[in-house]
């Protein structure tokens, strides 16, 4: 550890010190976020126009594991990986748990796939012939099963579920549909695990999406019972929606199950955390550390922090770190707050001095704090110089090479 980043450290811990923040209660609170890695996020992946293949790139789930595991190392705030069947299909799924705890890590939310099959292309869960819903619900049946084998608790969701044009198909129909094929799935959930249903606004469908907007998750959640939850996918909104108001809503209404985080500059564009806009990841914590403070709002915030990126010009393994990083120093960011000053310049109504509130701790360099917690955590505060030099990119490059 460089005299340097000491002294940064030193510098900070004074700055917050003033403003009677404790820095090891503030950097406990940020060790305590567990951010989930996709297995996808480690494979080749491309664009509607090219699929760019790499050597190093993962190509079945035990490597994907074993990237994610160097993800974890390096940070020390990875320590379960996503699912997606059929991506991840192993025979044997208890030895699949073995392998990830071997590692370690633990298997995290199952997804189904409800979107590449051709028997899909008017819908799965919505679709208007009962003989295609039913292998829908039988394949989330199925991710189920898989979940118990693996010790998950999280069922995730997302369907592409829509139409094209006007006039294609009923919209109540399809809704009333959906309405029975989720119930279906959500009888057989384990009593100590939740669903979390996704929207997004368009894609693969571009008339109407079967589930738009937060609003229609939630009403599907509220009929299916409190085990289901509305996840929010920091790139499935309309540009310039302010995904924090709605992050604000589901929480008081207790309804906020858990995040896909990425960034977008037009649509969902997949983009790296925090890359675009990380004043709005700054914000959306925000109202999540004032939930996690309020009494009035959802008590006992289970939230599930995973990231949902696909990598196609970045190095998919530094990307995981670099996001990883970014959303820690955000969280932090947002911990910053001075949430009694805030509510009084509100009360007061002075929108100025609400604002400056706000722009002192984004503004304030939390750096040296995250470098803390990764030395700590693994030895060495730069995950991304480490893992330059650790050699692990040469090596899966050899092994993995066709």
């Amino acid at each position: 550890m460089s005299e340097i980043w000491q002294d940064k450290y030193e510098l900070l811990q004074q700055e917050l010190a003033e403003q009677d923040i404790d820095i090891d209660e503030l950097k406990e609170k940020v060790k305590s976020l567990n951010i989930e890695t996709p297995s996808w996020g480690y494979s080749n992946a491309g664009t509607r126009f090219m699929k760019f293949e790499e050597p190093y790139a993962a190509t079945n789930i035990e490597q994907r594991l074993e990237d994610a595991a160097q993800v974890h190392k390096l940070t020390g705030a990875c320590p379960s990986v996503a699912i997606h069947i059929p991506w991840d299909e192993v025979s044997d799924y208890q030895e699949l748990r073995t392998r990830a705890r071997n590692l370690g890590l633990e298997i995290g939310a199952v997804n189904p796939n409800l979107f590449e099959d051709y028997d899909y292309k008017f819908g799965s869960l919505a679709h208007p012939k009962k003989s295609i819903r039913d292998k829908a619900v039988d394949h989330v049946l199925n991710c189920i099963r898989i979940m118990k084998e693996v010790d998950s608790d999280v069922l995730s969701v997302w369907l592409g579920d829509g139409t094209n044009y006007p006039g294609q198909d009923d919209f109540r129909d399809r809704k009333r549909r959906l309405e029975d094929s989720f119930a279906r799935i959500y009888s057989s959930l384990p009593d100590d695990a939740k669903m979390l249903i996704e929207y997004k606004p368009f894609e693969p469908s571009f008339y109407h999406t079967d589930i738009a907007d937060w609003g229609m998750a939630l009403n599907f959640c509220r009929e299916l019972g409190g085990r289901a939850k509305v996840l929010v996918d920091t790139g499935h909104h309309l540009k310039g929606t302010n995904i924090e108001h709605i992050v604000s809503l589901l929480i008081e209404e207790g309804m906020l199950g858990g995040f896909h985080f990425n960034n977008k500059k037009y649509a969902d564009d997949d983009l790296t955390t925090g890359s675009i806009n990380p004043y709005e990841i700054f914000l959306i914590f925000l109202e999540i550390v004032k939930g996690e403070s309020n009494p009035g709002a959802q008590e006992n915030l289970e939230i599930s922090y995973m990231v949902d990126q696909m990598h196609f010009i970045k190095n998919k393994i530094e990307a995981m770190i670099q996001t990883v990083a970014t959303v820690l120093r955000l969280y932090a960011k947002a911990l910053l707050v001075n949430q009694d000053k805030l509510k009084k310049e509100q009360k007061e109504m002075n929108p100025v001095k609400c604002e400056e509130v706000l722009k002192r701790a984004y503004e304030t360099d939390v750096s040296p704090l995250i470098k803390k917690i990764f030395f700590e955590r693994c030895g060495s505060p730069d995950p991304l110089v480490e893992f330059r030099e650790s050699g692990y990119m040469k090596k899966i490059t050899e092994d993995r090479a066709h």
